[in-house]
């Protein structure tokens, strides 16, 4: 039996939207999901998350209305694009902030999957199942 697909989950802690990923996917994917790791110190958690993006098959990268800047998300979205990872983008801000969107644009270049809300990338994620 082969292993699970993994999914690293990119994003802000801002809603329980992680949550929702894992809960819909749980028997499917196994998760790497950065709100558990519990990690305060920013030199710790970014070495964490570069060893789990190192590992994941997905890089699913929320970018909620909430998120403040998205820097993290950024960040982990270029390594996955480095790598040679599938990337699904939900880009939700844009669609609500012109000024945002203009500057995020460079987002969606390394993300060919990309989707203003959950659900639109829930259905394409349901194509890996």
């Amino acid at each position: 039996m082969s292993a699970k697909t993994t999914i690293f989950l990119s994003g802000g802690f801002k809603s329980d939207w992680q949550l929702k990923v894992i809960n819909r996917y749980s028997e499917k994917f196994d998760f790497f999901n950065p709100r558990n790791h519990e990690i305060k110190e920013p030199h710790l958690y970014a070495s964490w998350d570069i060893h789990y993006v190192r590992k994941c098959d997905i890089l699913f990268a929320y970018m909620e209305s909430t998120n403040p800047s998205g820097f993290g998300l950024m960040f982990e979205l270029g390594m996955a694009y480095a790598l040679n990872k599938t990337i699904i983008l939900v880009d939700e801000k844009s669609h609500e902030d012109p000024v945002f969107a203009k500057y995020f644009k460079i987002a969606h270049q390394p993300s060919s999957n990309v989707f203003s809300n959950l659900e639109e990338a829930f259905l394409f994620l349901d194509k890996f199942v």
